[in-house]
Parts: structure tokens; C-alpha cells; sequence
């Protein structure tokens, strides 16, 4: 009797059908994973084509080509890496939601790099290694071999979820290079030790500022009997106070040098501010309108302020970190002598757009793995506690930036970040204002919350978590002889393969 043919029965399609669909599911997790990178890869290849407009049948084209596709690569890793400074705060806090900070940290990075930029690529591209001194097919190969060995160690630590400093990488990278191929005379070590100052300060700095921005706050609005009346009065005091100083910032940068005395500068920071205020009063009593008197009432107040210094500092640090992308492009431009006519250290228009289009694009595609890190796991921030950290970040950065010095934003907003922690920790043991608060709203049953005495418990809420601080300082202290070593490498088999 012949075998009867098999039937397929519902259960046995079902699972075939299942597995089908799992298969689809992981097929679509993979690919998803590789569309970031993907477009990063067209994105370099749109910047070889850019350049390749601007140096088409020119000398030294091919150099330029390939260095602005470097460039382009190395712009993309300081924005993943650095979005962290701009926006984690913000998130960080809750104020704004990933995807608007991503757009409003592209937006004002571009604006940053093309408007103020102009005075740290100069220091990059020509006061770190004399350019007069290293003849100028040498000078190109520094730099090629500075923007590979920086964007590759900058690439790693991203996907180490590192926040190092992607300053501290070229300007090691630019030095190691540069002694490899030409020695230590033509390095100028009076610049060297400037930026190296400018390290160890700007951390200290923005952490001081910031922890006293958050004293203010605590001690004007937070520590009030009645905080919406307070928030209401100084709320728009602040924005007023951060657009005056940012106009006034403006009205220097734009302006040829000389062209307005101090007296008139300060009086149109004031104006600015004026108006500032007149229109941020309105928006800030609306918003208080129902609020009840809680702390928890003042993180609506406080959007506002923290949106508009979390814009001005992606401003800075387009401001100042474009030149690490484009500072060593901006050097081979006119050693292949393609720059025009503003001389070494004043770079093109286009090459700034390479840099300031490729940190968006870094951003937009990679950013987000270390905004938590900032912005969540270094200490609890809330809105006024990541007003002062963004405030305190860009303030610190512009002053840099106007004065041409490569600061690392990565050092300012970490620091500002544990300024603000450490600050908690002191305030929240010492503060008599602090301590009279509490017990004025213990005597009237008014606590939002019952205050815990258990050492421990004030441990975990609200002490800067020391493991974090330590893994960022190592990160920090390694940066700088890591990327001068791999760019001396990369030197070494460039000038091997190709000189």
C-alpha cells in the first residue's frame, strides 16, 4: 500500500510562519543599525565632491580632496562625541525631548562655526606648529596624519561611550605629527603652554560659575516661602541677562575691530536685555498661572532659560570646536596654496561649512549614546540645576573662543556638571539658609517631601557619583599622548607609502 502523503497541518504552518517573521525582525534590527553609518558614508563622499568644486585642476587637488574627506569624517565625531555639552543637560532635566534638542544643537552648531569660528581654526592650523618654519609639502601630511589620528581615537572612545575631549585629540595629534616629521623647534610652546593653562583652568572655571548661578538660583527662587512669586520676578532677569551678554558677544564678533567703543557695545547688550525682558515677563506669567508653590511647579518656569542656554551653547561650541575638524583642512589649503588671499590661518568659507555641516550631521546620526552619560548618570540634574550648567558652559566657551584659545567643551561642561554636583553636596551639609528652610516648612507641614536623615539615602540622591568622575579624568589624561603617538604612526607610513 503506497505511503499516504504528508499533511501540513495548521500547527506546523503557523511555526514555519513565525519563524519567517523572526528572520524578518532580526534582518531589519541589522540593517537598522547600519543606516547611521551608511549615511555618514555618503556624507563624506558629498564632501570630497564639495571640495573637489572649490580645487578642480588645481595644484595639490588630490590632497586637499582626500583631507577634506577627513575633515568631513573627523567633523561627524565631534558632533556624536561633543553633543553631549550642548544638549545633555537639557535632556538630561526633561525640558526638551531628544529629537528637539538634536535639531536645535544642529541648527545653532552651524551658525556657531560660520560666525565666530574664524579665530581658534587660526590657532590650530598655524600657531601650534609654526607653518613659517615647516616647509609646506611637510606642513600638508602633519595635518593629514593629525585629522586621521583625532578622528580615530575620537571614533573609538564614542563607541567606548567616553566624552573625551576632542580638543585634547588634535591639538596632541597635531603636535605628535608635527615632532615626528619636522622636530620639536618648529613647535610653539608658548601657544602650547596657553592652551595647556586653558585646560586645567576652563574646567575649574565653569564649575565655579556654574555652582554659583545654582547658589543664586537657590538662594533668590528655591529657598523662598513663596518660589512661584520669586520665579515670576528673577525668571526673565535671567533670560534678559543671558541675551544681552549674547548680543553684546555678537555685536564684537561681527563688527570690524574697533568699530564700536566698550561703552556703546554694553549699551546695546543692555537694550537687548531690556527687551528680553519685556517679552520673556509674559511668557513666564502665563506659564505660573495655577502653579502650586512646590519645587516640582518651578521645572515648568525654568524651560524657557534652560532651551535658550542650551542654543547658546551649541552656539560656542560650534564656535569653537569646528576648528579641530576643519583647522588642519584649513592648513593644507594653503599649503597646497589654494587658501586666497587671507593668508595662513584664515580659512575659506567653504571649508568651514565642511566642518560646521559635519558636526550636525554627527550629531543628528550618532549623538545620542552619550547624552545619558552628561546629562543623567554624573548627578541628578533637574531644570535650574541644568540652566546653570549650559549657562555656566557657554559663557565660559564664547570668552575662549573670542580670545582664539581651542578650550575643550568636553572639560567646561563635565567640570560645570560637577561643580554643580560637588556644590549639592556642600549646600545640602552646610546651608543654614538650607537648614532654616526646612525647618520653617517642617513647623507649618509643608514639605513636599519628608526630609531623610539616613546618611546613606543622602548618598544615593544626590552625591556626584565618584566612578563616573574618575572614568571621565583617565579618559582626559590619556587623550592627548594617545593621539600624538597614533599621529606620528600615521606620519610615518604616509610618508613612507606616498612622499
Amino acid at each position: 500500500m503506497p505511503p499516504r502523503p504528508a499533511v501540513l497541518t495548521k500547527r506546523t504552518l503557523d511555526k514555519d510562519l513565525d519563524k519567517i517573521t523572526h528572520v524578518e525582525d532580526v534582518a531589519k534590527h541589522v540593517l537598522r543599525r547600519l543606516v547611521a553609518p551608511g549615511l555618514g558614508l555618503i556624507f563624506v563622499g558629498l564632501t570630497m565632491l564639495f571640495a573637489g568644486v572649490y580645487v578642480f585642476d588645481r595644484p595639490g587637488a588630490m590632497l586637499v580632496v582626500a583631507a577634506a574627506a577627513l575633515a568631513g569624517y573627523m567633523a561627524m565625531n565631534i558632533g556624536a562625541n561633543d553633543v553631549t555639552n550642548n544638549v545633555g543637560a537639557a535632556v538630561g532635566a526633561r525640558a526638551m525631548t531628544m529629537g528637539q534638542a538634536l535639531v536645535i544643537a544642529a541648527i545653532f552648531e552651524v551658525l556657531g562655526a560660520t560666525i565666530a569660528g574664524g579665530e581658534v581654526v587660526k590657532t590650530i592650523s598655524s600657531n601650534i606648529v609654526d607653518a613659517v618654519q615647516v616647509p609646506q609639502v611637510a606642513l600638508g601630511w602633519i595635518m593629514m596624519a593629525a585629522l586621521m589620528a583625532a578622528a580615530l581615537w575620537i571614533n573609538l572612545a564614542t563607541w567606548m561611550n567616553a566624552p573625551v575631549s576632542t580638543t585634547h585629540a588634535i591639538v596632541g595629534a597635531v603636535i605628535g605629527a608635527g615632532i615626528s616629521a619636522v622636530g620639536t623647534e618648529p613647535v610653539n610652546w608658548r601657544v602650547m603652554l596657553e592652551i595647556t593653562s586653558s585646560w586645567i583652568t576652563s574646567p575649574l572655571i565653569g564649575g565655579l560659575i556654574a555652582a554659583g548661578l545654582l547658589y543664586l538660583v537657590k538662594t533668590l527662587i528655591i529657598y523662598r516661602d513663596d518660589k512661584i512669586a520669586a520665579a515670576r520676578l528673577w525668571v526673565p532677569v535671567l533670560v534678559a541677562a543671558m541675551a544681552g551678554a549674547f548680543m553684546a558677544y555678537m555685536v564684537l564678533q561681527l563688527s570690524p575691530l574697533g568699530r564700536f567703543p566698550p561703552f556703546t557695545v554694553i549699551l546695546i547688550g543692555i537694550g537687548i536685555g531690556l527687551v528680553s525682558w519685556l517679552a520673556a515677563r509674559p511668557l513666564v506669567l502665563a506659564q505660573a498661572q495655577g502653579l502650586e508653590n512646590r519645587n516640582s511647579s518651578l521645572r515648568v518656569l525654568f524651560r524657557l532659560p534652560l532651551i535658550g542656554s542650551a542654543a547658546l551653547l551649541s552656539f560656542a561650541h560650534g564656535a569653537n570646536d569646528v576648528s579641530n575638524a576643519v583647522g588642519p583642512l584649513s592648513a593644507i589649503v594653503h599649503s597646497a596654496g589654494i587658501g586666497g588671499d587671507g593668508g595662513v590661518g584664515h580659512p575659506p568659507i567653504w571649508v568651514m561649512l565642511i566642518g560646521a555641516l559635519g558636526i550636525s550631521v554627527g550629531l543628528l546620526l550618532f549623538g545620542p549614546r552619550l547624552i545619558r552619560l552628561v546629562g543623567e548618570e554624573i548627578t541628578k540634574l533637574n531644570p535650574m540645576r541644568a540652566y546653570c550648567v549650559a549657562l555656566s558652559t557657554a559663557f565660559t566657551v564664547i570668552v575662549a573662543s573670542w580670545l582664539g584659545l581651542p578650550v575643550s567643551t568636553t572639560h567646561i561642561a563635565v567640570g560645570a556638571v560637577f561643580g554643580v554636583g560637588f556644590f549639592r553636596e556642600w549646600y545640602t551639609r552646610r546651608s543654614k539658609r538650607r537648614i532654616a528652610y526646612i525647618r520653617r516648612k517642617a513647623d507649618s507641614w509643608e514639605l513636599d517631601e519628608p526630609e531623610e536623615p539616613n546618611i546613606h539615602e543622602r548618598r544615593r540622591r544626590y552625591l556626584v557619583r565618584r566612578s563616573h568622575f574618575m572614568t571621565i579624568i583617565a579618559a582626559w589624561i590619556i587623550t592627548v599622548p594617545v593621539s600624538g603617538a597614533l599621529a606620528a604612526m600615521i606620519y610615518w607610513v604616509m610618508f613612507a607609502l606616498f612622499v
